[in-house]
């Protein structure tokens, strides 16, 4: 390093360019009086005393007296120990500016912007090891596969999960994990046979989103707040998951089972109830008066949908809204909603149809 590279380091450690110039020169010249050093380096004769003191008050020189006002170095131990916490200091510096940059924390609001994908991601896997009822996500295989060892976690806790798993257009369905696979960590895989944003929605309150990797936009939504999550989980029903063909599902045997979606079960179990068969279900969710936990068991005995005149097979889009049923349990009648009841006595987290009797 030559001497001009030295004495610009030194102005960035925070002394001033002529202490740095007196404080090099000093250096090479081990010990010399002031006139010397004036003259060796570019410090104006008028200002070299001020230059001294300041440097010996800082600890890189001693001064002495010899005839004259001497000059030598201290002890570098002190100087490069000055130098090293300064070093420390930037680089801490440098981390907290680049952790503030990749992930801004979620304080004052529920929703944060992001620019990084493995911050997002980061925060996915969070979401869905802690997941507790359900976990719905549209991703691709690159992403399922980093994601895999958090969706086992959560299925082997017995949340409920859904994938829209879906290619890129040079991929094709051959590219996909096998069945085998996927039912170690899914209730039900669907094929979207198109490049997909990237969707996270854990619990009916926190979610993950990221536009596809074709868009113009690359950013990344982190949510924490029911009404956010409850827009990101429309729209991954109706273009993400409803209108797609099944892939993998871990139910074989028809109605009978478990619907995370309201919805999704009285459009399999309207048909029934219209023709008078006895449909008995079991109901986990949460009070929408006390919000605590409540569980009902009974038999369906009316289906609420907002417009009656429906086709059997309608697509779940149309039933946006209200959606409930009645169920008759050993106490009397109570009437189930799903997501975001109002009107109803339970909000639905999980319905499960134990029997049809025709």
């Amino acid at each position: 390093m030559d001497r001009s590279d030295l004495i610009s380091i030194l102005e960035e450690a925070g002394l001033s360019p002529y202490q740095a110039d007196a404080y090099v020169t000093i250096l090479k010249l081990g010990a010399a009086p002031a006139t010397e050093i004036v003259q060796a380096s570019d410090v104006p004769d008028p200002r070299i005393y001020d230059v001294l003191r300041d440097l010996e008050s800082s600890g890189y020189i001693e001064l002495y007296e010899q005839d004259s006002l001497h000059a030598r170095a201290h002890s570098v131990e002190n100087v490069l120990e000055d130098l090293e916490t300064r070093a420390t200091r930037f680089a801490d510096a440098a981390s907290e500016i680049e952790r503030r940059w990749e992930e801004p924390e979620i304080q004052d609001s529920n929703v944060s912007i992001v620019k990084r994908f493995e911050t997002v991601l980061d925060k996915a896997d969070s979401f869905i090891r802690g997941a507790e009822n359900q976990v719905e996500l549209s991703l691709n295989t690159e992403h399922y596969r980093l994601l895999r060892p958090a969706l086992q976690a959560a299925k082997e806790n017995d949340v409920n999960v859904r994938i829209s798993l879906s290619t890129e257009i040079d991929e094709t369905e051959a590219d996909l994990p096998a069945p085998a696979d996927m039912a170690e960590v899914s209730t039900e895989v669907r094929h979207r046979e198109l490049p997909s944003p990237f969707i996270i929605i854990v619990d009916r309150s926190k979610a993950c989103f990221v536009p596809h990797s074709r868009s113009a936009n690359v950013y990344g939504l982190l949510v924490e707040d029911r009404t956010h999550t409850y827009v990101l989980h429309w729209f991954f029903l109706t273009t993400q998951w409803d209108i797609w063909e099944p892939y993998y599902n871990e139910s074989t045997d028809g109605i009978v089972g478990d619907y995370i979606d309201i919805r999704y079960c009285i459009q399999r179990i309207r048909p029934l109830i219209d023709r008078g068969d006895t449909v008995r279900v079991q109901i986990q969710g949460y009070d929408t008066t006390t919000g605590r936990e409540r569980d009902v068991e009974g038999i369906v005995s009316e289906v609420v949908i907002s417009g009656s005149d429906r086709p059997e097979n309608d697509a779940i889009a149309t039933y946006g809204g209200q959606i409930g049923m009645t169920v008759e349990t050993e106490s009397g009648p109570v009437e189930v909603g799903g997501w975001g009841a109002m009107l109803e006595e339970v909000e639905a987290t999980v319905v499960s149809v134990l029997s049809v009797e025709r």
